[in-house]
């Protein structure tokens, strides 16, 4: 399965934000639960209607996101 196949945007839910498919849990509110150490049986306890698909999904968009980031240096000021 594709990340495409469980995270959606949709300017009527959270603003827009990226959110888990049939959730209104935001991608960066996930990514925010990993980075605190949080294990993934952790994140499906308590969020039960979250999958190990959806948090894998999670990641491959982060990553994606990430890859399409391009970055313009500014010129030093010296």
């Amino acid at each position: 399965m594709e990340w495409e196949d469980r995270i959606v945007v949709d300017p009527r839910i959270l603003v827009g934000k990226p959110v888990i498919k049939g959730t209104r849990l935001a991608v960066e509110f996930v990514l925010d639960l990993l980075a605190e150490r949080w294990s993934h049986e952790q994140i499906l306890k308590s969020y039960p209607q979250l999958t190990e698909e959806d948090l894998w999904a999670v990641m491959r968009y982060a990553s994606e996101m990430i890859k399409a980031e391009r970055v313009y240096p500014l010129p030093a000021n010296v």
